[in-house]
C-alpha cells in the first residue's frame, strides 16, 4: 500500500466505496463521480502506479475480472454497450496514480462521447513504427 493513495485507502477499507466485487487480487467499486450510471472502477489490491508497472500475473487477472463485471453491469442495467478505459500517465489523463480500469455501461440516450482527432500515416510509415516497436516487445 502507498501511504497516500487513495485507491489502496478505499482497498484498506479506510475510505467508505459500494463495492460490487472482490476477489484475493481485486476490489470493484462504483465510480463516485460516474460518466454514466453503473460506472464501475477495477482495482487491484497490489499497488501499481500504471500498466507499465503491473506483473504479468495481475494483468491477466485484470481482463478477467473486467469481462466478468461487464456481463454483470449489462445483465442489471441493459446497457447497449460497455467502455473499458484505462489511462496511464498523466497526458493520457489518469489523476489516480494506482492502476486502474473503468468500465463504462453505455446507452444511446445517455450523451457520453469518447473521441479522439484521427490522424493518418505517410506512405509506409505505420511499417516503420510497428517494426520499431516490436522489436522493443520482450
Amino acid at each position: 500500500m502507498e501511504n497516500q493513495c487513495v485507491f489502496c485507502k478505499i482497498i484498506a477499507a479506510e475510505i467508505p466505496s459500494a463495492t460490487i466485487y472482490e476477489d484475493e487480487d481485486f476490489k470493484v467499486i462504483m465510480d463516485i463521480a460516474p460518466a454514466a450510471k453503473g460506472h464501475a472502477i477495477i482495482l487491484p489490491k497490489k499497488h501499481f502506479a500504471n500498466l507499465y508497472e503491473m506483473d504479468d500475473d495481475t494483468a491477466s487477472k485484470a481482463l478477467i475480472v473486467a469481462r466478468k463485471v461487464a456481463i454483470a453491469i449489462k445483465a442489471e442495467l441493459g446497457c447497449e454497450g460497455m467502455n473499458l478505459l484505462q489511462n496511464n500517465g498523466e497526458l493520457a489523463g489518469q489523476t489516480v496514480f494506482h492502476f486502474h480500469m473503468h468500465l463504462i455501461p453505455r446507452k444511446q440516450e445517455d450523451g457520453v462521447t469518447f473521441t479522439w482527432k484521427q490522424g493518418s500515416y505517410e506512405e509506409g510509415e505505420a511499417a516503420k513504427v510497428a517494426e520499431a516497436i516490436a522489436k522493443k516487445i520482450k
